[in-house]
């Protein structure tokens, strides 16, 4: 961990910070022997922050599969709730699926 002279460091902020950045913490020492650890604040990030994917779906494609996904869901619920023995869902279109299946 490189260590630099609080003028140092007052002189040359940019570096010292870029440093702290790859390095992961640089020190910073004081004339009365006081030393300090500046390192990089942790990035809070989403979790629903994700890249996209290309799935080659036309416009409408997705929310069309969706609400046959849900009326499926909500039919499965429905008989679950009877008693009646759940049929195995329902095929969809060939294509309207996003995996293609």
């Amino acid at each position: 961990m490189k260590t630099y002279t609080y003028s140092e460091a007052r002189q040359q902020l940019a570096a010292v910070l870029d440093e702290a950045r790859r390095a992961g913490r640089v020190q910073i020492r004081r004339r009365d022997g006081q030393l300090f650890v500046l390192q990089p604040a942790t990035q809070e990030r989403s979790p629903l922050d994700v890249p996209g994917v290309a799935a080659g779906l036309l416009a409408g494609d997705s929310a069309a599969w969706l609400r046959e996904e849900r009326e499926a869901a909500g039919d499965r619920l429905l008989e679950a709730a009877s008693g009646a023995p759940a049929d195995p869902p329902r095929a969809t279109r060939k294509g309207s699926h996003p995996r293609g299946s």
